[in-house]
């Protein structure tokens, strides 16, 4: 249940309308915007049946919500939320700004991080990505440096002053990687990873949250319900492809989703091109749709030499390539009534 302020609500009435419900056995999330506060109902609406809620000094209406994800549904916010990690305006996730994160898929030296860090943030990159930690179909392949990887991304973190985005695959984890990242990555095979995504709920660090292969938009929504039910509010959701009968992809991207998931939930969408492609050649006409469909923005892998990454180097964008991909996004970032850095100019051998 939601209720709605009147707009000139005084401070001591939000109080005693949280008091009244609180004291009923529920809690209550407030949600401020310019226009107007939202005060949403967590628990038990049958509790407040009799509690003639609308009579209170300051209610303008009161309305029950229906759908099973309460935190995250648009109706719980007064305002779409931005997500900000580390500093500056382009570590947030949901504003005018559409935010890039980009780097490699593994953390596989400190120098080709270091490079690809430097290339990332000159073409406009707001953040790295870079997994330390990585789940593999195979148990042979190449599964990160760890600890080690996390070290280098908070090294690399330090001469940039680029945020990091990681991977976090275990509840045993989540204490370190938050130690070291910004921003804590749920991939898609652990999306439904209950108790990870409630140990997140408790720590003090945005969460990238990836749709699972076969997941359903509301079960990403509920998902992200788990995160916040247990206090931590910072959600990304993103969509990365899903596993269809198609074969000539990676994945499909669910660019419906995209919509949809804008009207159903104030939390901000990006979308993972390099995932749902798997080809480099389709990161950027899956991107330009993305932005068109109306994504907060894009997770692009990078590579400095991509025939050699130790894992998704078919996806993986060379920086020439990448750099050409931020500015070919600008015109439909425009047209989206969206904005993007512009790149400055990119010397591969200052980057290495």
């Amino acid at each position: 249940m939601i209720i709605v302020t009147r707009p000139n609500v005084t401070t001591a009435e939000l109080d005693h309308i949280r008091e009244r419900i609180e004291v009923l056995g529920m809690r209550t999330h407030v949600s401020r915007g310019e226009l107007r506060t939202i005060i949403g109902c967590i628990g038990d609406e049958a509790l407040l049946q009799e509690a003639a809620l609308v009579s209170l000094p300051g209610v303008e209406s009161v309305t029950p919500v229906m759908k099973p994800y309460k935190l995250a549904s648009r109706e719980f916010a007064a305002e779409p939320t931005i997500v900000r990690a580390g500093d500056g305006a382009g570590a947030a996730v949901g504003g005018r700004r559409l935010a890039v994160i980009a780097g490699p898929c593994s953390v596989e030296g400190r120098d080709m991080l270091r490079a690809t860090a430097r290339a990332v943030k000159a073409a406009g990159a707001g953040m790295l990505r870079g997994g330390a930690f990585k789940p593999r179909t195979s148990p042979y392949a190449f599964q990160g440096l760890g600890e080690a990887g996390l070290r280098m991304l908070a090294e690399v973190r330090a001469e940039t002053g680029l945020p990091i985005v990681t991977e976090v695959m275990d509840t045993r984890q989540v204490e370190t990687v938050a130690e070291h990242a910004d921003v804590l990555q749920v991939g898609a095979r652990n999306m439904q990873n209950f108790a990870l995504l409630s140990e997140l709920g408790r720590v003090q660090r945005p969460v990238l949250l990836k749709r699972g292969l076969s997941a359903t938009v509301k079960e990403l929504l509920m998902a992200a319900e788990y995160v916040m039910a247990q206090g931590n509010r910072d959600v990304i959701l993103c969509e990365r492809g899903i596993r269809t009968f198609e074969t000539s992809t990676r994945n499909t991207l669910d660019v419906a989703a995209i919509p949809v998931l804008k009207a159903e939930t104030h939390l901000p969408v990006m979308v993972d091109p390099s995932h749902a492609g798997g080809r480099a050649d389709l990161v950027a006409p899956l991107a330009f749709a993305a932005i068109a469909a109306g994504a907060d923005g894009l997770i692009v892998e990078v590579h400095p030499d991509p025939q050699q990454a130790l894992s998704d180097g078919d996806q993986s964008l060379t920086f020439h390539a990448f750099e050409a991909l931020m500015r070919a996004m600008q015109p439909f970032a425009a047209a989206a009534g969206r904005e993007l850095p512009l790149p400055v100019h990119l010397d591969l051998r200052e980057a290495a």
